[in-house]
């Protein structure tokens, strides 16, 4: 009797019949173990389960590495043999074995030749049950030897003749992949008229004038050694008679040129095979390859045909431009005779290739592994074929039967080795030869005699789910020699269960053909032989069938409708079901005017396609049912035209499935009044904390009626119904009843929970509480609880009332806490809240920053460093330093006035930063102050500092005063900000002439003292233009300008003085002046045409022609008009320099303000000092070394104000 050992098997789930399953297990050999329980403590004979090919073609660059690997209980050892003798590994210092295998590695690559390890290799893997061997493994170093050296003669030919271009590849191991490229190793093309030979050779079944090249390359690749060979290049040139004068041809025989056929056109003739009939040999399962390749002109086509059959259709393919027949997989079948035909247009040729196919040996039954008890009987089988008929030879343990030590429990039948009685020493390896001259086939089967109690693999409290009425099968995959009996029982009761209600299978499965309710329950399996018992507890669960209550009905809709199919499912409650809509027993269409929702589908604006059977199918894990309905579409008739409106609401309301944390909310749709309805929109009232106030709940689709709702405990829900529509939403349904549920504890905690201290010795956490609704039940507190982040304390807590904050007193200053706020209730608590981190009371810095030096950066900027302050002295979150600085006094005058003090804030750790905006040569005095939650800390001690002199302001004004015929008097302020020591001033003047042209500069240095200075010499009754500015030790400052005139001769003042009073009042005068006023409306408009066509102002070219001497012209691209336009004065006024009407010129104000960095009023710097915001000082613009030129109004200007 052969042992069976059932496998561990997935539950079957009821429906199915498994019962040929489990025969045909019964049926095959199996191996142990097959659970890997049974792997710990059961023997088992070798076995092979990894090994190298029989041909092991090697790489002769890399090492060596035989594999080996075999299975075993004990683990087997390993010993090798190379070409039939004892291999020593041991005595070869390049071989290795890896330990717990039989995997060689000969260490070519440090030193020895891959050639000294060729042979016959053979792998032996023993214990203490037997011994299993490998292949033979034939190890061959691959080859890749050079082209042998040849000189190649040009080819020439006639246009039209065929030709083969000889490969003739070296011999390698393994053979190469040809290829024939060019000198630029681009692939050479090939048609039906050229193209490779299996063989390599290039054919040319007529040759044109494009095939005339020098560079026919024949290529192997050895993909073995990833190496490629070239042939040396074969010149061909195709040529014409025609192209020949008369004397070469006169003296050239066709015997001259390759071959000697006509270029004339000519029926098929083969190039290869040669002659009428060839033969060819296969192995069984290669690929069968035939090859005709014809010459002729017109280029000819060939067929194939086998006779007396068939091509088989799906092994049959064509290649090389169906001159190579293909067939894989080929079998004895395919022999016979396979003919080639060639045919052009001048006739056909055909060729017979007979074909035999033969076989290496390959297996009809291989022998299988078997496990037997003591006493027991069994048979090894190892059948073969192939052609010629393998010889089947037995070996037991790697040694022939032969000469193998005698088991009188063994008998051979030829290809059958027969057990009678077995004992444990009667374990062993066989191996089973089967070979001929093609090759050969080796097998390895145990023979593995034991002697065990019965053991059941099925997992304990296995969990079988079946459907009522239904089968139910449960496992019992069981092992144990001799085999175990099997007995099944239920609910621990004494007897067995019969076989007349329970069907018992043979691999131990006990199965219930109508599984009811009353089948639910512990089911024991007891497997029991003569050497012990075991028993193993599985659990059966009958669920209720799925069925559609509400089935989709058949329905007539127009077109342009809408319709909906109704499948209500019910199901056994612990399932999940999926419900699927399938239309014509395939998927629904991809659009979106099918939608599926929950017990609906809805097919919107139906058209005629929408026709069919549409089927609802809903599965669970278990089971699965479906019903269908067919839609049936027409074309729509004529109705009234339909009144629109809001739909009604609904009603008739109803509260099912009242759980503590749900319910179902089902209702009646009023009349959707000719506009369908898209949805339901459902409220609630909370009559028990917020009476009166409605709350949205949730929304379900037009289309579904019922709801199922989640609730809160300890609410007193109402629910009303709204229906919407295109149009709107209806008016509330009438409020259901009232459903009060159970108190539970809190869900959730309060949150945004903190702690600060409002003190330095408190600290207070606060939370935003629970709502009413939050709080699951009466009773609501809260328990707070903290500790120290960095200390061992365990945590305090304290349960208040419903309230938001809690002051801990008595705390350490700016000290870190972990703080918790856990809401309960009456029922009992919310779940554990997580930690936040809070700090006590902050306290003002104890510390004020040392080391602090400042390094003066130029005459307004000034870097400011300082060391930090401890950490600790801080007692707070520290915000930054805060530098108090303001200036004593100036280092050129000594009056004390109000000391302003500013403020510069720097966030942060920052231990530098900048102070802009200081007054050039001043005394300055700053303290740093470390800044935390509560204030500033102590100051640093006074650090004092002065800013270095800068360039002056420009003077406060300029006056001209006491004109005479040759002299001027300049009066000045000195400049409000001189920012230094005044060392002088410099004063430049030059003439302005009538035509308004600038005369020579004079240049003139005058004392700083002075406020006043006479200019004389100058000449009379001249305009003259002034520029005036103060200099330090720094540098020159802004400039001020003023223009005067010198005045005329007395006497002719007094005789003009006396004329005018009488020009006043002439007649002529008058006529004088309108005609002056008329030329200038004139040259007005003549000058607003020239500009309109692009030409230049007259008086700007005066002004180019006649610019200060150290003023830059304006460029002519600036769009602006450099001309002197005050008509009154005549004054010729740069742009920057107007004067008011006193003559006095102000200076703009240009002094940096704090108010242009950092933070608000204090000032706000980066890092690195720099401000944070835009500085913004204005400063004049200079003229005359630094003076730009006057801006005018444009003639369009003056136009518009003229008109």
């Amino acid at each position: 009797m052969q042992l069976k050992i059932m496998p561990k098997k997935k539950r079957l789930s009821a429906g199915r019949a498994p019962l040929m399953l489990f025969l045909c297990q019964m049926i095959s050999a199996l191996e142990v173990p097959l659970d890997p329980k049974l792997l710990e403590d059961l023997v088992q004979p070798p076995t092979i389960t990894q090994q190298s090919p029989k041909d092991y073609i090697i790489d002769p660059r890399e090492n060596i590495v035989i594999q080996c690997e075999a299975k075993g209980k004990p683990p087997p050892s390993f010993s090798w043999t190379r070409n039939g003798t004892h291999f020593d590994i041991d005595k070869d210092p390049l071989v290795t074995m890896k330990p717990g295998s039989g995997t060689l590695t000969i260490n070519i690559m440090s030193e020895g030749k891959a050639e000294t390890y060729e042979g016959v290799y053979q792998c032996t893997a023993r214990n203490e049950r037997g011994a299993a061997i490998s292949n033979n493994i034939v190890i061959r170093p691959s080859r890749s030897p050079l082209w042998t050296k040849e000189k190649l003669e040009p080819i020439t030919l006639r246009n039209g003749q065929s030709l083969v271009l000889p490969c003739r590849p070296p011999v390698g191991l393994p053979p190469p992949i040809i290829f024939w490229m060019d000198n630029s190793f681009q692939r050479l093309p090939q048609s039906e008229r050229v193209s490779q030979g299996l063989n390599g050779d290039l054919y040319f079944s007529n040759v044109l004038p494009e095939d005339t090249r020098e560079d026919y390359i024949c290529y192997a690749r050895f993909n073995h050694t990833q190496t490629i060979q070239q042939k040396q290049p074969i010149s061909v040139k195709v040529i014409s008679v025609d192209e020949l004068n008369d004397t070469i041809a006169a003296n050239l025989s066709d015997t001259e040129f390759y071959g000697a056929k006509s270029h004339r056109q000519r029926p098929p003739t083969f190039l290869t095979p040669d002659g009428n009939t060839s033969r060819k040999e296969e192995l069984r399962g290669n690929v069968l390859s035939l090859e005709c390749i014809a010459e002729g002109l017109p280029t000819p086509i060939i067929y194939w045909i086998k006779e007396d059959g068939t091509l088989p259709v799906n092994r049959t393919f064509y290649r090389n431009f169906k001159k190579t027949l293909q067939i894989v997989q080929v079998t004895e079948a395919d022999s016979g005779n396979y003919q080639c035909i060639a045919k052009n247009s001048l006739g056909a040729i055909h060729h017979t290739i007979s074909v035999t196919v033969k076989a290496a040996p390959y297996w009809i039954i291989a022998p299988q592994n078997l496990v037997l008890s003591p006493e027991e009987d069994g048979t090894l089988i190892c059948r073969a074929n192939g052609n010629p008929k393998p010889r089947i030879s037995w070996l037991s343990n790697g040694v022939p039967i032969e000469i193998a030590p005698d088991d009188p429990s063994r008998k051979i039948d030829g290809d059958t080795i027969i057990f009678s009685k077995v004992q444990e020493r009667s374990s062993a390896v066989y191996q089973c030869n089967a070979s001929n001259e093609y090759g050969y086939l080796l097998a390895n089967a145990f023979v593995n005699v034991l002697a065990e109690p019965p053991r059941i693999l099925t997992s304990a409290n296995t969990l079988y789910q079946v459907i009522a009425n239904r089968p139910a099968l449960l496992d019992c995959a069981f092992f144990g020699s001799p085999l175990p009996v099997i007995e099944w029982f239920k609910d621990a009761k004494g007897s067995a269960l019969r076989e007349d209600i329970y069907v018992l299978h043979e691999n131990g499965t006990l199965e219930i053909p109508v599984a009811q309710k009353d089948s639910t329950g512990t089911y024991t399996c007891v497997a029991r032989n003569k050497l012990g018992m075991a028993k193993n507890d599985v659990h059966l669960e009958i669920k209720d069938p799925t069925r559609i209550i509400k089935q989709p009905e058949y329905a007539v809709v127009q077109r342009g409708s809408t319709v909906s199919f109704e499948c209500k499912v019910k199901h056994d409650h612990t399932l999940i079901p999926t419900v699927t809509w399938l239309k014509d027993h395939g998927e629904l269409p991809n659009d979106g005017r099918f939608t599926v929702d929950k017990d609906y589908l809805v097919v919107a604006d139906v058209n005629d396609d929408d026709g069919g059977t549409y089927t609802c199918v809903a599965n669970t894990t278990l089971d699965n049912v479906s019903a269908s309905a067919v839609l049936s579409v027409v074309a729509p008739t004529p109705t009234p035209a339909p009144i629109y409106d809001v739909p009604n609401p609904p009603f008739d309301l109803e509260l099912t499935d009242q759980l503590d944390r749900s319910v179902q909310l089902s209702w009646t749709p009023g009349d959707d009044n000719n506009s369908p309805i898209t949805k339901f929109i459902i409220e609630y009232e909370d009559a028990m904390h917020e009476p009166g106030l409605w709350h949205h709940q949730a929304e379900v689709p037009g289309t579904q009626t019922t709801a199922q709702l989640k609730l809160s405990p300890y609410v007193n829900y109402s629910f009303r119904v709204m229906a919407e529509n295109n149009l709107g939403r209806s008016l509330p349904s009438e409020a259901s009843e009232q459903y009060l549920t159970k108190a539970a504890e809190p869900d959730k905690n309060p949150t945004a929970v903190e702690g600060l201290g409002s003190e330095p010795d408190n600290l207070v956490i606060t939370w935003k509480p629970l709502n009413g609704f939050e709080s699951n039940g009466p009773g609501l507190q809260y328990k707070v609880s903290w500790r120290q982040k960095d200390g061992d304390d365990e945590w305090t807590s304290v349960v208040v009332a419903n309230v938001s904050k809690y002051i801990v007193s008595g705390t350490p200053t700016f000290v870190p806490y972990l703080i918790k706020v856990q809401a309960l209730n009456d029922a009992g608590f919310a779940p554990e809240p997580a930690a936040v981190m809070g700090h006590s009371g902050e306290d003002l810095p104890m510390v004020a920053p040392g080391n602090v030096h400042v390094n003066v950066v130029n005459s307004t900027l000034a870097e400011v460093h300082w060391d930090p302050v401890p950490l600790k002295s801080i007692r707070g979150h520290l915000q930054g330093y805060r530098i108090y600085y303001w200036k004593t006094q100036s280092s050129l005058t000594r009056n004390r006035r109000h000391i302003e003090k500013k403020i510069l804030t720097f966030q942060g750790s920052k231990t530098h930063g900048m102070l802009p905006g200081l007054e050039p040569f001043s005394h300055y005095t700053l303290n740093v102050r470390v800044v935390n939650g509560k204030g500033e800390g102590p100051a640093s001690p006074d650090k004092v500092f002065n800013t270095p002199e800068g360039v002056p302001s420009a003077p406060s004004s300029l006056k001209i005063v006491n004109p005479t015929l040759d002299s001027l008097t300049l009066e000045w302020e000195p400049p409000s900000h001189p920012n230094g020591i005044l060392t002088e001033y410099t004063l430049k003047y030059q003439p302005i002439n009538s035509t308004h042209e600038l005369g020579p500069l004079v240049d003139l240095k005058i004392p700083a003292n002075k406020t006043r200075w006479i200019l004389k010499n100058l000449n009379i009754s001249t305009r003259y233009k002034f520029y005036f500015y103060a200099q330090t030790a720094a540098g020159s400052g802004s400039q001020i300008t003023e223009e005067a005139i010198t005045t005329v001769d007395e006497g002719a003042g007094k005789a003009m003085a006396s004329r005018q009073v009488d020009i006043a009042t002439q007649g002529w005068f008058i006529g004088l002046m309108c005609a002056v006023a008329l030329l200038i409306l004139i040259l007005l408009i003549v000058c607003f045409i020239r500009r309109n066509k692009g030409g230049k102002y007259p008086v700007k070219e005066k002004e180019d022609a006649h610019a200060d001497p150290e003023i830059q012209p304006m460029k002519e691209d600036d769009g602006t008009f450099g001309e002197y336009s005050d008509a009154e004065d005549h004054k010729p006024l740069k742009k920057g320099s107007r004067t008011p009407s006193d003559r006095t010129v102000k200076k703009e104000d240009s002094d940096d303000s704090l108010v242009d960095y950092g933070e608000g009023v204090n000032g706000q710097f980066n890092e690195d000092g720099s401000f944070i915001g835009q500085y913004s000082g204005k400063k004049e613009k200079e003229p005359a070394e630094g003076n730009e030129s006057s801006e005018a109004p444009s003639p369009v200007n003056a136009m518009n104000s003229f008109v």
